[in-house]
């Protein structure tokens, strides 16, 4: 399937991205349009204003960042997804809306990284820092404390 987002990706568009390649479609081709007007036609939109995959209110009436858009509207009921999407929300929102000081850290390694490549490299390097913090996460659940 080819996906669109708009360029310049930052920390929702780039867990977005990793989450669909992840756990959605392995084989996801990833376009970048300027104009949210530019979707090509048979791409699926994420993160950015008329898509269904965006920021929206969640059930308990709060704003979802995208990621958090993806996993509802896929059923993706993994409690490490979660978890990372509560990161991701904080890093993207910073709403105070949970409790993840891993946010802020994140956040600045994704700004700084989009400072020095471009959108495709984004995806190639920002994919095993999501590995990382996929599994990082899911060891810390089932030792119900952080792993060494």
């Amino acid at each position: 399937m080819r996906w669109a987002t708009r360029a310049g990706i930052h920390i929702d568009r780039a867990a977005c991205a990793w989450l669909i390649r992840r756990f959605l479609d392995p084989d996801a081709e990833f376009i970048f349009v300027t104009d949210p007007g530019d979707l090509p036609p048979g791409a699926i939109g994420f993160d950015m204003r008329g898509v269904d995959l965006s920021h929206h209110v969640g059930p308990a009436g709060a704003a979802d960042c995208s990621f958090e858009t993806i996993l509802r509207r896929h059923d993706l009921t993994d409690p490490v997804l979660w978890r990372i999407g509560q990161i991701v929300h904080e890093a993207d929102l910073d709403d105070e809306r949970y409790d993840a000081p891993e946010a802020p850290g994140l956040d600045v390694v994704l700004r700084g990284l989009s400072m020095v490549c471009d959108d495709e490299r984004m995806l190639e390097v920002t994919g095993p820092i999501f590995d990382g913090l996929y599994e990082y996460q899911r060891r810390a659940l089932l030792l119900g404390r952080e792993p060494a």
